[in-house]
């Protein structure tokens, strides 16, 4: 291999005809050369051969190899094709996110002789607090945007799986937005809240006349989505009765209103998402198995907010900006804290929201704890009990469990009953289990000892005891 000014003066025609920036990189990571938009993004201009690529794009020491990214040069030394990989790079101050392609250079001998590193921008997503973007940086969020990237140009059809909060519409828009028909209509459709007759009515069109209320011709949402994408949210609410139809529309593109007899068509690219186990709906019969297998040709997983928490910063800066507008407020570093420490049940829809409600909380410039009173330890859900180290009959753990909560609730007999779902009466009820005496057995005297401590309310005042529940004020 040439080395020194000659490698730069045989390699530089490579790149310097490339739209964006590009380098031709050695086995070791040394950049040969490089063009000049290579250079201002991240150089600020200056030469940058005899450098290693990722000291220059990721401003550290170590390769992507070794720092828990996917190196596209190593994937390419090792398959001698074309490989590529999602990264965050930094340009000037700023980190984005780039599609990075490196194409092996082979010679007449069938060796490599250097490495073609391309880069381009994925301008849907950023690291950094950018509204309308998908905003992120961590591990498990940058596998799913990968994903995303080699899905979008595609026409498969894609199946979005993630919790509810987690951002799945977002996502299905990146994905039209970035495919061949983002100029054609992005139209969604909520099936969760849809009735069987109200489905196909909303999905397919209606004629006039076709049923009470019918008093014109109506175009489906199929038809309004012809030459661009159709989004099914919740796919997995649809009725059962109604999958049938949507699989002939989504093998043959036929289709035809309610109340009609002409047969229509319509050319879309179609999304689908929900928060439910699919395959498991399949086995309970509850989901047709050959629609199943007609969504999920290229499933991509949204991690919930809980497995991201690396994000969280970001998240908040962006929520703030949303939130208060230019001047946003800041978060306290206690309260940044208790936010990462929190399991997000709601994912980031929860952190948006009481990322807002805490700005009209705060009368200052900063949000404190106090100003999340949903997180406060003291209002948190009570932990589950511990597993009984034996099967035990349900009455006796139910005391014992009760036991155990009333021992440690702080609250009031109607705070605990709202707490276990249940009304006052009936908790109060199942209280009297817990008093010892001698129509109550062994069991509940035990239980009393062991998780409400009322050994000490034994006294001859037994009649004030039994007026109130042990541990509840």
């Amino acid at each position: 291999m040439q080395s020194g000014r000659s490698c730069h003066v045989a390699f530089q025609p490579l790149v310097d005809g490339c739209d964006g920036p590009a380098a031709v990189l050695d086995g070791d990571y040394h950049i040969l050369a490089a063009n000049l938009h290579y250079r201002d993004a991240f150089a600020g201009g200056s030469a940058v051969e005899g450098r290693r690529c990722y000291e220059v794009s990721h401003k550290r020491d170590l390769p992507c190899g070794q720092a828990g990214e996917s190196c596209p040069l190593d994937h390419a030394r090792n398959t001698r094709i074309q490989a590529r990989a999602l990264h965050v790079h930094c340009r000037g101050h700023e980190a984005v996110h780039e599609n990075v392609t490196v194409h092996p250079l082979i010679d007449d001998r069938g060796s490599i002789t250097a490495y073609v590193e391309r880069h381009r921008v994925m301008t849907a997503a950023s690291a950094s607090a950018l509204p309308g973007k998908l905003v992120g940086r961590s591990a498990p969020f940058m596998r799913m945007l990968e994903l995303v990237t080699r899905g979008a140009p595609s026409r498969s059809t894609i199946l979005l799986l993630g919790e509810s909060g987690t951002g799945k519409e977002r996502v299905a828009r990146v994905l039209h937005t970035l495919s061949d028909r983002a100029s054609g209509p992005f139209v969604s459709v909520d099936c969760s809240g849809l009735t069987e007759s109200l489905f196909e009515s909303e999905l397919f069109g209606h004629e006039k006349g076709a049923f009470t209320g019918a008093f014109a011709r109506k175009r489906g949402l199929v038809e309004a989505a012809h030459g661009g994408t159709l989004f099914l949210d919740e796919v997995g609410d649809v009725p059962h009765a109604e999958q049938v139809k949507l699989l002939r529309l989504l093998e043959t593109g036929i289709f035809r209103r309610v109340g009609g007899v002409e047969e229509l068509r319509s050319d879309f690219r179609l999304l689908c998402a929900t928060n439910r186990n699919l395959s498991q709906m399949v086995e309970t019969g509850s989901f047709r198995r050959d629609l199943y297998f007609r969504i999920s040709a290229f499933p991509i997983h949204l991690p919930p907010l809980r497995e991201r928490k690396d994000d969280i910063p970001v998240l908040v800066d962006l929520f703030l900006k949303m939130a208060t507008g230019q001047e946003p407020k800041r978060v306290s570093v206690a309260a940044l804290s208790m936010l990462e420490g929190y399991e997000f049940p709601g994912n980031v829809r929860e952190l948006h929201n009481l990322i807002e409600r805490a700005c009209l909380l705060a009368d200052g410039d900063e949000l404190l704890p106090e100003h999340f009173p949903d997180l406060d330890p003291h209002t948190a859900p009570l932990p589950p009990a511990a597993f009984p180290a034996s099967v035990v009959p349900l009455a006796q753990a139910e005391l014992e469990y009760l036991g155990a909560v009333v021992a440690k609730f702080q609250g009031s007999r109607s705070e605990l009953a709202s707490v276990l779902g249940l009304s006052p009466r009936t908790l109060y009820r199942k209280l009297q289990g817990l008093r010892p005496g001698p129509d109550r057995g062994v069991t509940a005297s035990a239980t009393v000892r062991r998780g409400a401590g009322v050994a000490a309310h034994r006294s001859e005042n037994h009649g004030d005891t039994a007026r109130h529940a042990p541990g509840i004020h």
